[in-house]
């Protein structure tokens, strides 16, 4: 179903299909737009809950370390400096990650390596801090560091177990990351349902640190520039996460929940259609949230001669 248009000078250039879902404080589906019952491939999304099969595996990290072990990480100084935190503490150290070799995600923090002479490295790239803990996860338990990326390794058995028992659904796909590591399916309705889980999460439970982490730490979980941290500053108590091929999931304390895929994988749709899906919820406009902050995370203005003349905007 189209969830964008593009919108140059009054006319309608093109089209973002996709799907979405959100769920109502119980749980249950309040409105949905598109397919959000079949597999998805939910890329990044899935990191927080690996890291809460991580923390049920015995992992135990500081709330910005385990932010950093959700995170698609920006590649700044904060970053690379915890992914070696949590190497340290492990007894390891960057050369036995494997993550592919790679350039900081954010323009600026790219720039600062290139500037200062440096080269693609596996700790620059934006998986780098689930990586690091899996690995320390894997050392906690005297598993091998050598295949931690495996699917059939205790540590990936483990997480799609929990992965499935927190998304209610069976992984009917597993699939190759683009950072090397397993990567589970799921449909909308389940990613929406499993984000869920960690935002109403009772205190003390492994649940609720993961998403204290991320509420504490929004700029671990992504970095200083980006909307992700910008959405999370402007909903107090809300968790999310962005995936690579346009995808999202968000949850409210309140047991509210969305999940997102806009099916080109076009990344300057999804702040469009997140933010519209919050919108149409009625988000923007309750106590406490940062209204105009939301608001304007999910504008996309199209340029001519360097002027904005159109946009692209939600569809629903």
């Amino acid at each position: 179903m189209i969830v964008a248009e593009i919108v140059r000078s009054g006319f309608v250039e093109g089209h973002h299909r996709g799907s979405v879902v959100a769920l109502d404080a119980s749980g249950a589906v309040d409105w949905s737009v598109g397919d959000v019952s079949s597999p998805v491939l939910p890329r990044s999304c899935n990191k927080p809950v690996q890291a809460l099969g991580m923390l049920r595996c015995g992992l135990d990290l500081p709330p910005d370390l385990l932010a950093l072990a959700s995170a698609s990480h920006s590649g700044e100084p904060m970053h690379v400096d915890g992914v070696r935190r949590i190497l340290a503490g492990a007894g390891l150290d960057e050369s036995a990650l494997q993550t592919p070799p790679d350039w900081p995600i954010d323009d600026v923090a790219r720039d600062e390596v290139i500037r200062a002479g440096g080269a693609k490295a596996p700790v620059l790239m934006n998986c780098s801090g689930k990586h690091a803990a899996m690995l320390a996860t894997s050392v906690l338990n005297g598993w091998d560091t050598g295949t931690y990326r495996d699917a059939d390794h205790p540590l990936q058995v483990a997480i799609a177990e929990m992965f499935a028992d927190l998304t209610g659904e069976p992984v009917s796909t597993t699939a190759v990351d683009g950072c090397g590591a397993p990567l589970l399916s799921t449909s909308l309705v389940g990613l929406a349902r499993a984000f869920r889980s960690l935002a109403v999460a009772e205190p003390g439970t492994p649940e609720h640190r993961v998403a204290e982490a991320i509420r504490s730490h929004p700029e671990m979980v992504s970095g200083s520039r980006r909307d992700e941290a910008t959405l999370l500053r402007a909903v107090p108590g809300a968790i999310g996460k962005a995936g690579a091929e346009s995808c999202h999931a968000m949850a409210l304390p309140d047991g509210r929940a969305f999940a997102l895929k806009v099916d080109d994988g076009a990344p300057r749709a999804r702040p469009v259609v997140l933010v519209a899906a919050l919108v149409r919820s009625g988000l923007d406009a309750e106590a406490g949230v940062d209204g105009p902050a939301l608001r304007a995370t999910g504008e996309a203005p199209l340029l001519g001669g360097g002027a904005p003349v159109g946009a692209i905007r939600a569809a629903f």
